[in-house]
């Protein structure tokens, strides 16, 4: 398990000096805006406060064609849960900057990840459990996404 994420960490650290490096523009396309909240109606009338996504860098992969490389600092609130949601097909790639995050994707067991320690997600993977364990301290992570160009990143379940 544990070569697995130094394997994913390592692929994802590729990944980024590919898509920086061998762009045709030799200039890689920052995210543009500011940091974008991330939640649902549902979300919004609950009491925990969601989690907040703010975008670093989004590359076309000029040697794969259809694919995108984005990064987002997701930054967890005390308290914060973000709703169920999937990546689409995207390869996901999770580090803890900082704090301690609990995670779940269906059918696996909670797993609790702090400071230093990274997860991988699946294309088509159900994220059913994303929170900062925390009442009083954040926590932010590191997300990178190998998508489909085009793709939404982030697509919460419907209200039930």
């Amino acid at each position: 398990m544990i070569g697995m994420r130094i394997a994913a960490g390592l692929l994802a650290v590729a990944t980024l000096t590919a898509a920086t490096a061998c762009s045709t523009s030799n200039q890689p396309t920052h995210a543009k805006g500011t940091t974008t909240a991330v939640a649902s109606p549902a979300a919004m009338a609950s009491t925990r406060p969601t989690e907040t996504l703010k975008p670093l860098l989004q590359q076309a992969l000029p040697n794969v064609k259809g694919k995108t490389f984005t990064s987002v600092i997701v930054d967890f609130p005390p308290n914060a849960r973000a709703m169920p949601h999937r990546h689409g097909q995207a390869f996901v790639y999770a580090y803890v900057l900082e704090g301690t995050v609990r995670s779940q994707l269906a059918g696996k067991p909670v797993h609790t990840y702090h400071q230093g320690e990274n997860w991988v997600e699946p294309p088509g993977a159900h994220h059913v459990l994303t929170e900062n364990t925390s009442p009083t301290e954040r926590a932010r992570l590191l997300v990178v996404f190998v998508s489909n160009t085009g793709e939404k990143l982030k697509v919460d379940d419907p209200a039930s």
